[in-house]
């Protein structure tokens, strides 16, 4: 790992709690978007996969417009609405093809 690399921190909340899951990973690598997805866990849990998987990035969603208000002073509400929006438009035009594979397991 060069030392450029942006990661992230680990949250404290996922540091303390011993049964933590980390549900998804993503990077901006070599021009393009790459991700790891812990797929299935929510089947494996009795919920519905697709539905938890929408609730989850709602919730992904709200927490980028509260960082936008907290860092840049933009209203929660207007990053929301403006995320939803591209977001809407990107699943019904896509802009690039989704490439890759799944592979299973864990690091």
């Amino acid at each position: 790992m060069s030392d450029s690399m942006k990661t992230l921190v680990i949250p404290p909340a996922a540091q303390r709690d011993e049964n933590s899951i980390q549900m998804l990973s993503a990077w901006i690598a070599e021009k393009g978007f790459h991700c790891t997805l812990n797929i299935g866990h929510f089947d494996v849990h009795d919920h519905n996969e697709a539905e938890a998987w929408g609730i989850y990035l709602a919730d992904l969603v709200r927490h980028i417009g509260n960082a936008r208000a907290e860092r840049r002073g933009v209203p929660a509400a207007e990053t929301v609405a403006a995320v939803v929006a591209a977001l809407s438009n990107e699943l019904d035009l896509p802009t690039s093809k989704v490439v890759g594979e799944f592979h299973v397991g864990h690091s």
